[in-house]
């Protein structure tokens, strides 16, 4: 057995480590001060922008409020909850470790929001008065301020767990990775709905019927569009990321425990640390040039610069950090080997994956141009075309995700789940870049509308924040396939924690697995079951939302326009804060359901079942939301591209039938890219996480000297009777709540441009 404590010379490291963490913490302010030195603009421009800050930080404290209470009764059931090793402080441990997890994931959100709703403004304000360059990297520096938070903070709390907790480490980290991906995957739902819900309320009564452009002053929903960029793409992305990173952390630890003692624990921390260095090297090099061919070039540049320096650096730590064979008895497979081609699968299928979905997201290649093209004949063949692109191109980022865990299957030898967790770190190795990139596409998309909205722009400065909308919007699609790439990766890592956590809790119980692993055990296959169908509701549930939230807005934005006629001619003022008060209620309220059900339907089938059927149903989860998660982002972005290019003259342009196709099939893919696709990310990870910490109960309950029947059945039906109950009150709300009527095609709304 490998020695588990941390010796001096791995103590010292790990020190290392955490001032490199605290590091990228001050690359960060560094970044925060440059942004905030430039120019703000006109006054209706920081006006504007002052309303969107306002909404976002309202929503976010009165989201946190919210989950506030969720969080101590969280804490409280880990004080209660067994641990497979370790005794009361570890369990205290871990439990302060959620809130820590928690509290971090919420700042990371939270301080990504807040730098965003003042840099957008910023970015206006350059295009306004300095053109391309300057605009462009103050939306890249806004976002590498996130980036380096995101992974600074993820870095600092694993390190201080392993300074303080040592050998049971692995332990409490369960609790900060539970934290951060609980209130990343509440945030992700909550920002997802209210984003889509102002986005499609206000392109559908804006766009559609009153043909007014999409950031319009007149559109009541304009305000909380913008917020909602803020609060789903900013917040929800970069707890998404945060979370993404704890985790693949946390089961890097567990696995690196089993296999290799301390050294296997020291060395995640060590790749993450790398990872910091790759990252603000990648920031510094993302500068646009003079030879750039277009927007996306700096972006690219600078994301394999990240990704060239960690391998480099990668391959220098795996022959330091970890041992040689010669140093360990019972293995054939090269610790050094494994680790530094384990981080190089895990790197090279994030350059994939960004290869793959900007193929198919991007305005430049075929299958984008194939579906706008398809608007010559109307919305249900942009539909059609759409999803026929997101169901394909899943397959492939499948095919590509599942070749790198089988690839890391094959390296890692008797440490394949290990290797599998390698992998996951070495794709996160990017992740300050790719959390810059995707930060990016927000701050230029509100750039875009506070312009727009003050009318205090020239032509030349318009184009320029046009075409930074449109990088961002392939960086918001790329960001968004890596993201699922890393959920993956985690989520099968936890999965393998999992498989030890059971083997440990089974030798305290001194009882054996029997069969209850086995494929054919027709329990298992209703636990797979079980695990795809929870990625299938959990999707509905949250594009129902969308579609009863975006209700309400419609019928505001429309009763507005119907009793203040005055707003079509300037003469009066929407009433922004109604619709962004809708959204928040709306957002908040939704998000309880498909929150509570990824909680408690791993304990529904763990407790009712067993562990073979929770083991299954992380596996048929895990399967299908990869499929899911890519279908729905990708289909999506494919729609939100292709109304772009019709919006920049083709196919007949701006007003056009062919636009409104295209506007219509943007609307479906609202909600599919921004909240169901994005949220099955923490989604895999929290039911992987809650099966984690259950296991030891589950075994001692169902298989232990404490077995007690009763006991477990009651706990899964009190878990189902909550899905069942939180699922026929969110069905008994209704879309429709009155007001005005669609306009009738006598009556539409007109307008020109202002």
């Amino acid at each position: 057995m490998p020695e588990t404590a941390l010796s001096s010379g791995d103590v010292a490291l790990v020190v290392v480590v955490l001032a490199i963490s605290l590091a990228a913490l001050a690359f960060a302010a560094y970044l925060v001060r440059a942004v905030m030195a430039a120019d703000q603009g006109t006054t209706t421009m920081r006006d504007i922008a002052r309303a969107v800050q306002e909404g976002a930080a309202a929503y976010l404290r009165r989201q946190f409020r919210t989950l506030g209470l969720f969080a101590v009764v969280v804490f409280l059931l880990l004080l209660v909850l067994p641990v497979a090793e370790g005794g009361w402080g570890t369990k205290l441990g871990r439990a302060v470790f959620f809130l820590v997890g928690a509290l971090f994931s919420a700042s990371v959100g939270f301080i990504g929001m807040t730098l965003a709703t003042r840099g957008n403004v910023r970015v206006a304000a350059a295009a306004r008065g300095g053109g391309y360059v300057p605009a462009f990297r103050i939306a890249y520096r806004t976002g590498g301020v996130v980036g380096m938070i995101t992974i600074g903070l993820g870095l600092f709390g694993a390190s201080l767990a392993l300074l303080l907790f040592d050998e049971t480490a692995p332990v409490v980290l369960e609790g900060f990775g539970f934290g951060g991906a609980l209130l990343a995957m509440f945030m992700r739902v909550g920002g997802g709905i209210f984003t889509k819900a102002a986005d499609v309320g206000a392109d559908l009564v804006g766009k559609v019927e009153a043909g007014i452009p999409e950031d319009d002053p007149r559109n009541a929903a304009t305000i909380a569009d913008n917020v909602g960029d803020n609060v789903g793409d900013c917040a929800g992305m970069a707890a998404d990321l945060f979370e993404s990173y704890a985790v693949t952390l946390v089961a890097a630890l567990i696995l690196g425990q089993v296999f290799l003692g301390a050294d296997g624990m020291v060395f995640p921390l060590v790749v993450a640390a790398v990872g910091v260095i790759a990252s603000v090297v990648g920031v510094l090099a993302s500068n646009p040039g003079r030879n750039d061919s277009s927007g996306l070039a700096p972006i690219n540049r600078g994301f394999f610069t990240s990704a060239v320096v960690s391998l480099v650096l990668v391959a220098a730590a795996s022959f330091t950090v970890l041992p040689s064979v010669a140093d360990l008895e019972d293995t054939v497979v090269s610790p050094q080997v494994l680790g530094f081609l384990s981080v190089l699968v895990g790197i090279v299928l994030a350059a994939a994956i960004q290869q793959l979905t900007g193929y198919f997201t991007e305005t430049s290649r075929k299958p984008v141009k194939d579906v706008g093209r398809s608007s010559l004949t109307g919305p249900a063949t942009v539909i059609l075309s759409g999803i026929s692109l997101g169901l394909e191109s899943a397959v492939y980022a499948a095919l590509l995700i599942g070749g790198a865990v089988y690839l890391a299957f094959l390296i890692g030898g008797g440490a394949a789940l290990y290797a599998v967790a390698l992998a996951g770190c070495g794709l996160l190795t990017t992740a300050g870049v790719i959390v810059a990139m995707d930060t990016f596409g927000p701050v230029s998309d509100n750039a875009q509308g506070i312009a727009e909205m003050s009318g205090d722009i020239d032509e030349e400065g318009a184009r320029v924040l046009t075409d930074l909308d449109a990088v961002g919007n392939t960086t918001k699609a790329i960001t968004k396939g890596i993201a699922i790439a890393t959920a993956v990766l985690a989520a099968t890592a936890l999965f393998g924690s999992y498989n030890a956590q059971v083997g440990v809790a089974l030798e305290e119980a001194e009882a054996t697995l029997g069969d209850a692993f086995s494929l054919v055990n027709p329990n298992n296959i209703v636990g797979a079951l079980l695990g795809a169908s929870v990625v299938f509701l959990f999707s509905g549930l949250l594009i129902s939302a969308v579609s009863r939230a975006a209700g309400r807005v419609v019928f505001e934005v429309r009763e507005q326009f119907r009793t203040h006629p005055g707003i079509m001619d300037f003469s009066e003022r929407p009433d922004y804060s109604r619709v962004v008060d809708i959204c928040t209620k709306d957002s908040l309220r939704e998000l309880a359901t498909p929150g509570l059900m990824a909680v408690l339907a791993p304990v529904a089938v763990g407790f009712g079942l067993g562990v073979g059927p929770l083991a299954a149903f992380l596996v048929g989860a895990i399967a299908t939301g990869t499929l899911m998660a890519v279908f729905l982002a990708n289909s999506g972005g494919a729609w939100d591209n292709a109304k772009k290019m019709v919006e920049d003259g083709a196919h007949g342009g701006k007003g056009s039938e062919a636009h409104a196709a295209t506007v219509i099939g943007d609307t479906v893919g609202d909600p599919f890219k921004d909240t169901a696709g994005p949220a099955i990310n923490p989604l895999l990870k929290v039911m992987n996480l809650v099966a984690l910490i259950i296991a030891p109960a589950v075994v001692s309950l169902s298989l232990g000297e404490d077995e007690n029947t009763g006991m477990r059945v009651l706990i899964a039906l009190v878990a189902a009777a909550v899905i069942v109950a939180g699922i026929v009150v969110s069905k008994r709300r209704s879309v429709v709540v009155g007001g005005a009527e669609a306009p009738t095609s006598g009556e539409q709304l007109t307008a020109t441009a202002p």
